[in-house]
């Protein structure tokens, strides 16, 4: 048996985190003591955050990447939180980017309309791609949200094959990740532009092309593999969810994060000030101090 979270409890948290770091950037230059303290807090709220959405990820959703991801978040989060407190200021940089992340994303979580026009629009681009495929699946309204959002495969002996669209399949989670360490850092307004575009241009099509591998994986069954000891390990009664399982929780979560490497990588070409926000992750993470920035320059004048 598992605990049940209340659904309200994320949600509460996240505007706690959000308004706890907009709060830091504002105080940030013009009462740093006051922001440490305040930001340090942030950084406590959002570890919980992450403690709070761990049993979602890994038990209901059985995603053992977003879960291993969620629970390995609590533990840096509030560590980074002591680092801000003790005076490591550059991590008022991914303070401001974890704020503008929280302002870009928000509005689509709770605004119902937005949110709909966003999963229907990625819904039907994900749909025009399949067909163009060859593949002719019913693509219909979704029970669950009233959105058209759900493709249905049926096979020769009628069996159905059902999937939908939600909000966290839009790509919108990645692409405030994005929007917001580019708008943390301080840099020429059209460089900004120029990496914004590229992140967000390649997350999109990335995106459009993950919900089309799943969909057709699921309704043709392309994984039925290791059946047996995937159902008992993750707990599912239908045979068929194991090409789901694998399509999505396993291969499309990790390329997603090698994806997410790659176009970080592109950003910093255009925007190497993130340089600094990556530091600060490496030595939160491993202890030990880096300067890629000088490694940047180092490179450059090979």
């Amino acid at each position: 048996m598992t605990a049940v979270v209340p659904d309200a409890l994320p949600d509460v948290l996240a505007w706690l985190v959000i308004v706890s770091f907009v709060a830091t950037a504002a105080l940030e230059r013009h009462d740093r003591k006051t922001a440490r303290t305040v930001g340090a807090g942030a950084w406590v709220l959002f570890g919980i955050f992450w403690g709070v959405l761990f049993p979602r990820f890994a038990f209901e959703m059985k995603s053992f990447v977003e879960g291993a991801l969620s629970l390995a978040a609590v533990p840096l989060c509030v560590y980074a939180g002591y680092q801000l407190y003790s005076g490591r200021d550059t991590l008022f940089v991914l303070s401001r980017a974890v704020a503008a992340m929280g302002i870009i994303y928000v509005p689509f979580s709770s605004v119902e309309f937005l949110r709909q026009w966003l999963v229907e629009l990625v819904s039907y681009q994900t749909n025009f791609v399949i067909e163009a495929l060859g593949y002719n699946p019913e693509f219909t309204i979704a029970k669950e949200n009233g959105y058209h959002s759900a493709f249905i495969f049926t096979d020769e002996t009628g069996h159905s094959y059902y999937t939908y669209l939600v909000l966290a399949c839009t790509g919108i989670g990645s692409m405030s990740i994005f929007g917001g360490l580019i708008a943390a850092v301080e840099a020429p307004l059209r460089r900004k532009l120029k990496a914004f575009a590229v992140a967000i241009s390649i997350i999109w099509l990335l995106n459009v092309g993950r919900n089309v591998f799943i969909a057709l994986a699921f309704g043709n069954q392309w994984f039925q593999y290791f059946v047996d000891p995937i159902m008992s390990t993750v707990g599912y009664a239908d045979p068929g969810m194991v090409s789901f399982f694998i399509a999505d929780r396993v291969l499309s979560q990790l390329l997603a994060v090698v994806a997410l490497v790659g176009i970080l990588w592109l950003v910093l070409r255009d925007l190497p000030e993130l340089l600094t926000v990556v530091e600060d992750v490496a030595y939160l993470v491993t202890g030990n101090e880096y300067d890629l920035h000088r490694t940047v320059r180092t490179d450059g004048g090979r």
